[in-house]
């Protein structure tokens, strides 16, 4: 299918509008500036955006507070009905919306279609969520009273994604957040904003065709302005942000001023141990997808690999050959497996670390150049390096990977754990006193640890997210759906005296 039809059939235009609060209530601001959204894979414009005022940002949270108070009173398994509903209207787009994540960011085909299904899934997730929202009982010490917890919804949240995951991140945070009965208002990143208003009109005509209100809301436009506006809002209890640590202590910064809550998924540096026990099969094609997928462009992409210093020649030879076979070109046709970075903006960053690996005195064993020509397309590449390096220290977006020799198993845990990021990590082996001391208190110190699978591609039924200056939030499974509402502790006084608690006397 033809870009032109996709963008139709996604509702997208030549021009679109920045700021929504439901089904056709677009902002129609145009002086505000214009965003132009580039295919990274030739450099077209695909379409444009104007961007919205601080005047459609405050209209906005105006109207999703207001929505709030009406979606609170919604009994939350019907809450989790509607998400079913969108998930099933995502389903039924899923290759059009796949199609156009590949368009406007890059990542092959394949990881663009994934990335809807894990929309779809984390939808799935939520429907089941929205009927197990459970608080606990306590026993009082008081004779004739009863305690109990229960969790309300706190409001309407802001969540500010990145470019790397135009439409997942956002899903993870806004189903939870639906069935919880909060509202949410989402800033984009600038570089992909038409995914963002092709799921903004699919999730909320879902909501308009059963009768219920828009809570899903769109602001698109610059950080300096909205996104400041964003983050520094009363009104906004929760700021969910993903991208770089930099940003991320800003967030965290102005957000907590005004004692907000947040969680961050900030930076990964992500490592891979392999042992001398690894089962070379398995541990080529995760380095492979860790290191090559999203071409490098993951949170969770893999960043070092701690090997056993006596499988280094083996090690190499294998893995260098196998990057070999990687096809790199347009990431819309089938058989690409490596796609183009973002932006030209990253095409410097790739070339200025390049730069300090060989100032540092590494060794480029493979790759290591820009691929000139149209798009942004560099080479996968594999550098021999030490850990304690400034350049390995620091997280670089783009398909870099470092390999980083060690003796015992003692000292890769301690490599591993010796960079400022804590988010996914794995090892590789077949000895189960390794694995475990890997994953016991002792070992890897992030907040997602594997055997034998790669670092990348977590599954929506776990909590996601990091340690460190990861940021320490949690996102998507397991209980992460309590960040998005508020405790309340109740105790019922149902005998006919007013005992206290521990046994104190306050008589009148």
């Amino acid at each position: 299918m033809k870009t032109k039809q996709i963008l139709k059939e996604l509702g997208l235009s030549e021009i679109n509008y920045g700021a929504c609060a439901g089904p056709n209530d677009w902002y129609k601001t145009t002086d505000a500036g214009k965003l132009d959204s580039i295919n990274p894979a030739n450099g077209d414009v695909l379409a444009s955006v104007h961007q919205c005022s601080e005047a459609d940002y405050n209209s906005i949270v105006e109207k999703s507070y207001a929505t709030f108070k009406e979606w609170r009173k919604v009994p939350a398994p019907v809450r989790g009905e509607l998400v079913r509903q969108m998930g099933n209207a995502l389903r039924d787009k899923k290759d059009l919306l796949g199609s156009l994540v590949t368009l406007e960011m890059g990542k092959i085909k394949q990881e663009g279609d994934g990335e809807v299904q894990e929309m779809i899934d984390i939808a799935d997730f939520a429907v089941g969520q929205s009927r197990m929202l459970y608080g606990k009982t306590m026993h009082s010490e008081r004779p004739d009273h009863r305690m109990y917890e229960q969790w309300h919804p706190l409001g309407p949240i802001g969540v500010i994604s990145a470019f790397n995951f135009p439409v997942a991140v956002w899903a993870w945070n806004a189903f939870i957040a639906a069935i919880a009965g909060d509202t949410v208002i989402w800033k984009p990143s600038s570089t992909v904003p038409l995914t963002a208003i092709a799921v903004q009109n699919i999730c909320n005509e879902v909501l308009e065709k059963s009768g219920h209100p828009a809570i899903f809301s769109l602001v698109i436009g610059r950080g300096s302005t909205i996104g400041e506006a964003l983050i520094a809002d009363n009104r906004l209890s929760l700021v969910s942000f993903t991208g770089s640590t930099a940003m991320g202590k800003r967030v965290s910064e102005v957000v907590a001023k005004r004692l907000g809550r947040t969680i961050l998924e900030l930076g990964g540096n992500n490592a891979i141990i392999v042992d001398e026990t690894a089962d070379m099969d398995m541990v080529i094609p995760a380095v492979m997808f860790g290191a090559v997928g999203t071409s490098g462009q993951r949170c969770t992409s893999t960043r070092r690999i701690i090997l056993q210093e006596n499988l280094y020649d083996d090690f190499v030879k294998k893995l260098v050959n196998a990057y070999k076979q990687v096809r790199i070109g347009d990431p819309i046709k089938a058989d690409t497996l490596m796609g183009p970075v973002v932006n030209q903006g990253t095409v410097e960053i790739f070339k200025d670390a390049i730069s300090k690996i060989k100032a540092a005195g590494g060794e480029i064993l493979y790759g290591g150049n820009v691929i000139e020509g149209d798009g942004f397309y560099v080479e996968p590449t594999i550098a021999k390096a030490k850990n304690n390096w400034d350049i390995v220290q620091n997280e670089t977006f783009a398909p870099i990977l470092y390999i980083i020799t060690h003796k015992t198993i003692d000292e890769a845990i301690e490599i591993h754990n010796s960079v400022p990021q804590g988010l996914s990590s794995a090892m590789f082996t077949r000895n189960v006193l390794n694995a475990e001391q890997f994953l016991s208190a002792r070992g890897s110190d992030c907040g997602i640890a594997n055997i034998n699978i790669g670092t990348s591609g977590a599954e929506i039924g776990g909590a996601f997210g990091g340690e460190k200056e990861t940021g320490g939030g949690r996102e998507s499974g397991s209980d992460s759906w309590k960040q998005y509402m508020r405790r309340q502790t109740n105790t019922i006084n149902w005998s006919k005296d007013l005992p206290l608690a521990q046994g104190i006397k306050f008589d009148i």
